[in-house]
């Protein structure tokens, strides 16, 4: 029997006005899983996952673990277990790594907030060498690292990432992209948005590509990477020289 996905969207349409920016798309992630949205910049992509986290209104249906949210604000779905790591991090930089940290766990018992600190400190050691420092002080690397650790805070069962390898160095893409692997095999479902698409695509376990608001492709990652059509348009010299 297949079980129920994680999370699925049904024909969901988002506009800016009389511009729809997303079309009748439909995408569904399931436990324990990867699944990558590629696309050209302006494709839709964030504007999807803004939707799906309610930040902007959607036409359709989501659900999530069983419960339709389609009508619940953002705090409600996060508490659900549904959390979403924005394209520009949007930290607070006059705070410290801690405060910012501690802000992720607001919504949970002190105990368990306790318990989420030290597996991120685990997860990011970096982050508890500066875990005084001042947010806005940090390297790109470490601001996105910061971002990340903030969204499990509050402990999410769906991780969403919009571009978390934008700006970064090879390096450090490395990095995030090893960090999202081990989220998976801790138990965090995972949905991400990339334009880095030789990267995201060797990580994740299915695909959708994205042009101009709709899905053209979906289907298994591997396949994907090896579509003449993907090569050709997001490929190119990447998949020779892509981290991750």
């Amino acid at each position: 029997m297949t079980t129920a996905p994680l999370l699925a969207v049904s024909d969901a349409t988002v506009s800016y006005g009389k511009v729809e920016a997303v079309r009748s798309v439909s995408i569904d992630v399931r436990e324990n899983e990867i699944v990558t949205i590629v696309g050209a910049n302006g494709a839709g992509k964030t504007t999807l996952l803004n939707a799906v986290m309610g930040i902007l209104p959607l036409k359709g249906e989501v659900t999530f673990a069983g419960q339709r949210i389609s009508r619940l604000d953002i705090e409600d779905r996060v508490n659900a277990g549904l959390c979403l790591v924005p394209e520009h991090r949007e930290l607070f930089g006059t705070m410290t790594v801690a405060e910012n940290l501690q802000l992720g766990a607001f919504r949970i018992p002190a105990a368990e907030a306790k318990i989420s600190m030290e597996r991120v400190l685990t997860l990011f050691p970096r982050l508890k060498e500066r875990h005084s420092q001042l947010a806005g002080t940090l390297s790109g690397g470490e601001q996105q690292m910061l971002a990340m650790g903030r969204a499990l805070m509050s402990r999410p069962r769906l991780l969403m990432l919009d571009e978390p390898s934008l700006g970064l160095a090879p390096l450090i893409v490395a990095d995030i992209f090893r960090t999202v692997v081990e989220l998976r095999q801790a138990g965090v479902s995972i949905l991400l948005v990339e334009q880095n698409a030789s990267a995201a695509l060797k990580i994740a376990d299915r695909a959708y590509v994205m042009e101009l608001g709709e899905f053209i492709m979906s289907g298994d990652a591997a396949e994907i990477a090896t579509d003449p059509r993907v090569i050709g348009s997001y490929l190119g010299f990447q998949s020779d020289t892509a981290a991750g």
